[in-house]
C-alpha cells in the first residue's frame, strides 16, 4: 500500500491499518528492557492476582503500571521540591 493510501484510509478510518503493517521488528525508542527478579510474600502476590484479574491485564502489567505511576509521582514530587 502506498504511503497517501495508507493515510488516507487511516484519515477516514476506512478499515484495520495494523493489517499493512509489519510490527515483528517494531521496537519503542528509549524503552529497551531489563529483567529483574524480585521476591514478594505470598500474600502481596495473591493481592496481585486478585486486582489484576479484576480489571483483565497480567501481574506483570500491573506491577509495570504501578511502579511506573509511582516513579512519576515521585519525580513531579522531587521536581517541585526543587
Amino acid at each position: 500500500m502506498k504511503a497517501n493510501k495508507f493515510d488516507e484510509a487511516f484519515d477516514e478510518n476506512q478499515d484495520d491499518i495494523l493489517e499493512h503493517l509489519d510490527l515483528t521488528k517494531a521496537k519503542r525508542p528509549l524503552q529497551s528492557q531489563r529483567r529483574v527478579n524480585v521476591d514478594f510474600p505470598s500474600w502481596m502476590i495473591d493481592s496481585l492476582d486478585r486486582e489484576a484479574s479484576r480489571i483483565g491485564v497480567t501481574r506483570q502489567s500491573i506491577i509495570k503500571v504501578w511502579l511506573a505511576e509511582r516513579l512519576e509521582s515521585q519525580e513531579n514530587k522531587h521536581h517541585h521540591e526543587s
